[in-house]
């Protein structure tokens, strides 16, 4: 089976253009973007659009999906700039500040949480999987224990984040995140 030809510049800049105007819509708060507005503001026709997503639905997925990439992308970077335990720390900030940016779009993505779509699984697999690359690495530092696993650290911050509801509720995940830091480094082998 041949492989697919390689996108055009210019449709490969129309993809980005309606995927940046699809993010800026549902992350400001307006869940209820017509695809035609997106369109215009990503300075495209409504069937450029529909080239790229079938459906308002693809688009939602797609957006979602591109900030799940862009946040399972950070541990190598921050590995790379931090040492391992405020690596770790700055990702779980990155995370509480995922679901703030969840909360703006949680009603666009309400729309395929109804189909068969498995990105809300891969991106809890993804999420989990990078978590426990910090925590592999602040356990070999010896600066965080080793016996939580990264979905177990992320069901964890789920439970923070879904306070998101109420009022100042980032504030306060922020510092219960602390404190949740703070317990993986109790035990850590060369905490005692």
């Amino acid at each position: 089976m041949p492989s697919p030809r390689p996108m055009r510049a210019d449709a490969r800049r129309n993809r980005e253009a309606l995927l940046s105007a699809a993010r800026k819509a549902f992350l400001g708060g307006d869940t209820d973007a017509h695809v035609e507005d997106i369109a215009r503001s990503a300075g495209v026709a409504v069937g450029t659009l529909y080239r790229h997503f079938e459906t308002r639905e693809a688009l939602i997925e797609e957006v979602y999906r591109k900030e799940v990439d862009d946040l399972c992308a950070a541990p190598d970077d921050l590995l790379n700039q931090h040492a391992p335990e405020e690596a770790l720390r700055r990702f779980l900030l990155l995370l509480v500040d995922h679901a703030a940016v969840g909360k703006g779009m949680s009603v666009a993505l309400e729309s395929i949480m109804a189909t068969d779509s498995p990105v809300f699984d891969d991106a809890r697999t993804r999420m989990g999987d990078a978590l426990t690359q910090l925590l592999h690495a602040g356990n070999a530092a010896g600066t965080v224990r080793g016996d939580v696993t990264g979905p177990t650290l992320l069901r964890a911050l789920g439970g923070i984040c879904a306070m998101r509801v109420t009022e100042g509720w980032l504030d306060e995940a922020r510092q219960i995140t602390t404190l949740l830091l703070d317990g993986l480094r109790h035990g850590a082998p060369r905490a005692s």
